[in-house]
């Protein structure tokens, strides 16, 4: 298979303009129920934070909309979450999103991170990402100063070796094991982020890939997964599908994927549904669709089709 090489430069001069942002607020916050474990759901604050934008130039990525070109001043971001806080309902877990990685010390800045443990020390479960090369005595150490579960989302995308060295990503799978490997070490638990048909990759391709990329992080050791179709809409991947190199998964794919996955038994698997009425806004029965895809991840068991 040969692919295109695109650079850092490439990616940024195929994007749009950036969304306008606070660093006093996050850019958004809502509240969701995962499924935990056999009967079992919990509720989940989720905090979009504001930060700097993530070094890392990923070519599917479309994260650095919500981002800021500078770091953030000593105690803006615990500003965020408190604000955020006391406009959520009471959950005992909570997932702190940053469009990049939680431990990157520009982000999120380092003299921060003993007030954000204080701020969510009532929680059961701390969930936050990271790229697996940020993966450090920094996650240990804000490990320590919680009294729940820290979790850390890594984007492993694929385990397609020459795909995954297209996307930019800058790590390989080695980098991935030797995260999951120093995490679990410590005590701190992970999920996985997986790409729905990456670019270059076909329709089957892209369900096969997924499958396999989520059996491939399930025997390092991530206990939960997040299926993520390819979506467009940060400039490059519209290059990509103007060049015959990406388009959309189909509707039915994203289907097909979760049960395939839901199937294999071997933990939580999710599909991210953001924007999915958006995207798909032609496919017969759309709604019924995503109730149905809702019910999967919510209940992680395969319902009669709508």
């Amino acid at each position: 298979m040969h692919l295109p090489e695109i650079t850092d430069q490439q990616i940024l001069a195929a994007r749009p303009p950036k969304n306008r942002v606070s660093p006093l607020q996050p850019y958004a916050f809502l509240n969701e129920t995962e499924y935990v474990t056999v009967g079992q759901t919990a509720e989940i604050s989720t905090i979009f934070l504001t930060n700097r934008e993530c070094p890392f130039r990923c070519l599917m990525c479309d994260l650095w909309k919500n981002t800021l070109d500078e770091s953030l001043k000593p105690g803006q971001i615990i500003g965020q979450i408190r604000y955020a806080l006391a406009n959520l309902p009471p959950a005992r877990q909570i997932k702190l999103y940053n469009s990049g990685n939680f431990f990157d010390a520009k982000a999120i800045l380092p003299e921060d991170l003993s007030g954000i443990a204080a701020l969510v020390i009532n929680h059961d479960r701390v969930i936050v990402e990271n790229h697996p090369l940020l993966c450090n005595q920094t996650c240990i150490d804000f490990q320590q100063q919680l009294t729940g579960q820290l979790e850390i989302a890594l984007g492993l995308e694929t385990i397609h070796p020459q795909i995954l060295t297209a996307l930019n990503k800058r790590m390989s799978l080695d980098d991935f094991v030797r995260a999951t490997d120093f995490l679990l070490e410590h005590g701190i638990q992970t999920r996985a982020f997986i790409l729905l048909k990456p670019p270059f990759l076909k329709e089957q391709e892209g369900i096969d890939w997924a499958i396999r990329s989520v059996e491939y992080a399930f025997s390092r050791g991530v206990s939960c997964c997040s299926l993520i179709p390819t979506r467009p809409g940060n400039g490059m991947l519209e290059q990509l599908e103007q060049s015959g190199h990406y388009s959309l998964p189909n509707f039915s794919s994203i289907e097909t994927t979760l049960e395939s996955c839901l199937q294999l038994n071997r933990g939580r698997v999710f599909m991210d549904l953001w924007e999915l009425d958006q995207l798909y806004q032609n496919e017969p029965e759309l709604q019924s669709r995503l109730a149905r895809l809702r019910k999967m991840n919510l209940t992680q068991s395969i319902p009669d089709h709508a």
